[in-house]
């Protein structure tokens, strides 16, 4: 029991007064004669013991009363923890992503855990909630409560852990009480809902279930092939659930249904489309799914691609780059170097130097000045290169040629993880090929941290520094045979493609995608994306004859969107949500030490209160005290 008021206590000593001044109470009896001395000694000790038994009753009731009115006004209590005068602070964590769609016993998970956050926490209490896109803080339910009945899922990704440190960060008091509550369906992902141990924080986690796990998604489409004037779209499809007899797949084109098909299967699956080559498509790919939704369509574009300007400047044979760089997506044009127009440098995307003697100045300075503008160089040394003119240009990548060793070597190393072999080179990683070899080399004054291919010392064959890719050896016959090995087509070919950065399919919304656009702007000008209502500005960089976009979380919602240049349009993007949250597979939670779980918001709710709830009891010390003084009446009157 604890006391609002304790000094008052102090008071419980003025009960000694009483007690002193009935010990010491002294009374004078007068001596009377009787004849029957017998019979009157035996009436006087009856009536001492009743009068001495009747007093000890009074006092002790009156004791009692004014210790009931001292209690009484020192205010008493009782709590589960020491809450009087100690500030509680709540932060709740709603999880609002996709997989909260799932429909529970009362409705869809997130709709019903909003209506229980409303009823269950008083209007005016203060609290703190956080979402996977938004943080209202220090607020109550009354304020907010409209924004919380608009709350939509969110495409935005918050690991558990990530969104635990959040809410730690948002208490404002020291030596508050700090309450958390989780609210989610704990699905399954890579770092496990596991808080460590924390005296500061109370962690209590609602998990929501759904009443089924089943859900079919769209997972993906790609260009499989080109046949004639065809182009095969595959959708690939996954199925959670029971076997599918007949599932329809639309395909729009805008809103004009253009396709239809159907599918069976199991678990997972591919619809394929076909689709006249060379005609832009603003497609739409859906499914009809009663369970979660937002996997039910998936946006793509495919327009018209501009081919990448490829510029040579030689000093050999460059048919093997004729054969790479083919009319269908490049531009290819090659020069010498005393017929090099320096005015059209600044209209390429990619520039390769094929073994030049030397590298005049000015071609020096054009260069450094192209690739910080974005554009992309092949560097492919001489073996009678002028070593100091190449150094010139080199030192803008940070290394330089030392000398040239007549030395046969082997390449026996690729970098599978350099996005030039990243994705669609190869299957698996290969450890025994037909290697190339180069017959002489330039060693390397400094050393390399992004090598591409690798000899078999470990020296670099082929490494990039920022906007340059710079071959170590000359790539004629006479030094190597790297030309007819199966390696050169997909290191020249993806280096053009990346040099220019064309717009896939689409991009999926929550990871950085960057593409380049065609565009000559003005000065100050800007591209914007705009879909429907939504009109926003991407973070871009401009070049000489390209314009860099940039996107991250935004836009968080789904669609085609319209690249613009004021009132111009440029070209369609298409953005889809990420399809972790498809697979309805949940962490089980009951296990975990240092948490309070249940699966009602209700009940936690109640649990909170109920640790916080504070009995007071003064009106018992009053009714107790009213009690004894009743009892004392009764014994004055009626005890003889």
């Amino acid at each position: 029991m604890q006391f609002k008021h304790p000094e008052l206590l102090y008071a419980l000593f003025f009960l000694l007064i009483p007690i002193i001044v009935h010990l010491f109470q002294f009374r004078k009896f007068q001596k009377e004669a009787f004849t029957n001395v017998s019979f009157l000694k035996e009436v006087t000790i009856q009536t001492r013991k009743s009068s001495q038994l009747k007093k000890w009753l009074t006092l002790l009731t009156r004791l009692l009363i004014l210790a009931s009115l001292i209690i009484a006004f020192a205010q008493p209590f009782f709590s589960k923890k020491k809450t009087f005068n100690t500030t509680t602070e709540t932060v709740i964590y709603l999880d609002n992503s996709f997989s909260m769609q799932a429909k529970g016993n009362q409705g869809d998970l997130l709709k019903r855990a909003l209506q229980d956050i409303i009823t269950n926490i008083p209007e005016d209490e203060k609290i703190t909630l956080v979402t996977n896109d938004n943080t209202y803080k220090n607020t109550t339910i009354k304020a907010i409560k409209n924004e919380l009945l608009e709350i939509d899922y969110s495409s935005k990704f918050f690991s558990y852990n990530a969104a635990l440190l959040k809410c730690k960060k948002l208490f404002k008091e020291t030596n508050s009480i700090k309450n958390i509550l989780f609210i989610s369906d704990f699905q399954e992902e890579k770092s496990q809902f596991k808080p460590d141990i924390d005296s500061l924080f109370r962690i209590f986690a609602v998990k929501l279930k759904p009443v089924s796990t089943k859900n079919i998604a769209i997972d993906s489409a790609y260009i499989s092939k080109t046949t004639g004037n065809t182009i095969e779209l595959n959708v690939a499809l996954k199925n959670q659930g029971d076997f599918i007899n007949n599932l329809p797949i639309s395909l729009f084109n805008n809103d004009q249904l253009i396709a239809k098909t159907s599918v069976a299967f199991s678990k997972d699956t591919t619809a394929t489309f076909s689709l006249p080559l060379n005609q832009p498509i603003n497609g739409k790919i859906t499914i009809n799914d009663t369970d979660l939704q937002y996997d039910n369509s998936l946006f793509f574009n495919i327009n018209n691609t501009p081919k990448i300007n490829v510029l040579c400047i030689n000093n050999a044979d460059d048919s093997f780059l004729k054969r790479i760089y083919t009319t269908d997506e490049f531009n290819y044009k090659s020069t010498t170097i005393n017929e090099l127009d320096y005015n059209v440098l600044a209209q390429q995307n990619l520039i390769v130097l094929n073994e030049l003697n030397s590298i005049p100045n000015t071609l020096q300075s054009v260069l450094k000045s192209f690739s910080n503008q974005g554009g992309s160089i092949i560097i492919i040394p001489s073996a009678n290169g002028a070593i100091d003119s190449y150094n010139a240009l080199l030192q803008n990548y940070n290394t330089s040629f030392s000398g040239f060793i007549e030395n046969k070597k082997r390449v026996t190393t690729i970098n599978f993880s350099h996005p030039l072999y990243a994705t669609g080179v190869f299957e698996n990683r290969v450890s025994n090929f037909q290697y190339p070899e180069v017959n002489g080399f330039y060693n390397l004054s400094t050393n390399v941290s992004s090598s591409i291919l690798e000899y078999d010392n470990s020296k670099p064959f082929l490494f990039q520094s920022k906007q340059a890719y710079i071959f170590t050896a000359p790539l004629n016959e006479a030094n190597s045979n790297f030309i007819n090995s199966p390696l050169i087509v997909p290191t020249l070919y993806n280096i053009g493609k990346f040099s220019f950065k064309i717009p896939p399919l689409y991009f999926t919304i929550g990871q950085e995608n960057s593409f380049d656009v065609s565009v000559q702007l003005h000065q100050d000008d800007i591209l914007s994306l705009e879909s429907n209502n939504i009109n926003m500005i991407p973070k871009q960089q401009y070049y000489n004859n390209k314009v860099v976009l940039t996107t991250l979380d935004e836009p968080s919602k789904s669609g085609i969107y319209t690249i613009k240049d004021k009132n111009k349009t440029i070209q369609n993007v298409s953005f889809n949500y990420n399809r972790r949250e498809s697979n309805l597979v949940y962490q089980d939670i009951s296990n975990i030490k240092n948490i309070k779980t249940s699966d009602s918001i209700t009940d936690i709710f109640n649990t909170l209160k109920s640790d916080t709830k504070v009995n007071e009891l003064w009106k018992w010390f009053v009714i107790f005290a009213l009690a004894f003084l009743i009892i004392e009446m009764l014994l004055l009157k009626y005890f003889k």
